[in-house]
């Protein structure tokens, strides 16, 4: 088992010429995350699928075979590594699996979160989850998903408000996933809005640009879709421009991240310098924070690391202080409350314009038989994987088979359409 040093070693050496004084890959982590399929089943039927299209035909990897690839991540990146359990819709495997499958990533110190359009998601669930060691959960809603009753993305919000209700007494951090497309490309403004007025319960909220991976019915996305574009998009729905890329996850053509922070209704960036994020990263690159973590044991973290460079407790206050000077009239309108909310792009590959360099700086991996490889090129080359009979050993060390389409899938719990949706 590779330690998290050379873990981060090997992130540093791949990542070669992006590897710039804020990018964190390499120096607080080795991996942005690194998901699992459990399923490829899903209930429906998106314009924008990622899934094979023999997706219906696989049957589920074995429960052994999931924990060995949660074992192979921790392995490959060492302890507090984001994991994505996903599929498919991961709410569709037996939900008692399901819940081991939380329950063993947590035991082996990875952070997991669950992917899912949340039609399944029950509150139930979602606190058995929650108990198991359950961290995050997010949520895809968006207009390629073809909801009955639901013509755009303001209506979608009505069911964005139920899943944060259900979320809500669990104690788990609550996503949104959003995929792009010309369809709702101007509606990205008020959907930010619904985020920050929802920052009390939503803590991240990605937008993730149209791909075409060669499956579903829509293909080649329209040119008004970019990087560049979405981000500005973005920053109009928070009233203000964002200081975007002032922190770095992994390549800049793939996505961008700002952080903020929401006080009464109104959106400030946490970040304002470049050059204080880069000196922040080489000073405390050990510290691995947890979103989820209670505030008061993150500043703990902070305190005690400040002890080893004293220079920081100068350079915090500057930094507290100008915050609260800023925010100084909606703090006091708010009473003192104050939530995060962070914002990220991100530029999926076309399955036939994948990028060497992106690829091997990927900072967003899939966990397979054979190893990580990057998500854009585990979509664009699906069936090699999915479809691939597999050797594997049991937990017991017994040696068994695996094959995919060998028998029907178990349909029990499967409700809706038979074509399903990329969660992540």
């Amino acid at each position: 088992m590779v330690t998290t040093a050379d873990a981060k070693k090997t992130t540093r050496n791949r990542m070669q010429d992006v590897f710039t004084p804020n990018q964190v890959l390499g120096r607080t982590r080795a991996i942005g995350c690194t998901a699992v399929e459990i399923t490829q089943r899903c209930n429906l039927d998106c314009t924008l699928c990622y899934l094979s299209e023999r997706s219906e035909d696989v049957s589920d990897v074995p429960l052994d075979e999931i924990f060995n690839r949660l074992d192979a991540i921790r392995s490959n990146y060492g302890p507090g590594t984001n994991v994505q359990i996903t599929g498919g819709d991961p709410t569709l495997r037996k939900h008692t699996e399901l819940i081991d499958i939380v329950r063993h990533a947590a035991s082996i110190g990875l952070y997991p979160a669950l992917f899912t359009n949340g039609i399944a998601a029950s509150r139930k669930l979602l606190t058995q989850l929650a108990q198991a060691g359950l961290r995050e959960v997010a949520f895809h809603v968006d207009t390629t998903q073809r909801r009955a009753g639901y013509a755009n993305e303001q209506e979608l919000n009505r069911i964005r408000t139920e899943y944060i209700g259900r979320a809500a007494s669990s104690g788990l951090m609550v996503i949104f996933n959003t995929t792009v497309h010309a369809g709702n490309f101007d509606e990205i403004p008020a959907l930010v809005r619904f985020f920050i007025k929802h920052a009390d319960s939503v803590g991240f909220a990605s937008f993730q640009l149209q791909a075409d991976t060669g499956r579903g019915e829509w293909s080649t996305r329209s040119p008004i879709v970019s990087l560049d574009s979405v981000k500005q998009q973005i920053s109009r729905g928070a009233n203000r421009a964002l200081p975007w890329d002032l922190v770095r996850i992994g390549h800049p053509r793939c996505h961008s991240y700002v952080p903020t922070f929401i006080v009464n209704g109104t959106c400030y960036p946490t970040i304002k310098s470049r050059r204080f994020i880069a000196n922040f990263l080489n000073d405390f690159a050990y510290l691995h924070q947890d979103r989820r973590r209670p505030r008061h044991e993150i500043l703990g973290d902070f305190l005690t690391a400040g002890l080893r460079k004293p220079i920081w407790f100068l350079r915090g206050s500057v930094f507290l202080l100008d915050h609260l000077w800023r925010a100084k009239k909606d703090l006091w309108r708010s009473r003192g409350r104050v939530h995060r909310l962070s914002f990220f792009a991100h530029n999926f590959m076309d399955a036939d314009h994948l990028e060497p360099e992106r690829v091997r700086a990927c900072s967003f991996m899939l966990m397979t038989a054979e190893g990580p490889i990057s998500m854009c090129e585990h979509n664009a080359h699906r069936d090699e994987f999915v479809l691939k009979p597999i050797a594997f050993r049991r937990r017991d060390g017994s040696l068994a088979n695996y094959d995919p389409l060998s028998k029907p899938v178990n349909r029990q719990q499967q409700t809706g359409s038979s074509v399903g949706a990329r969660e992540c």
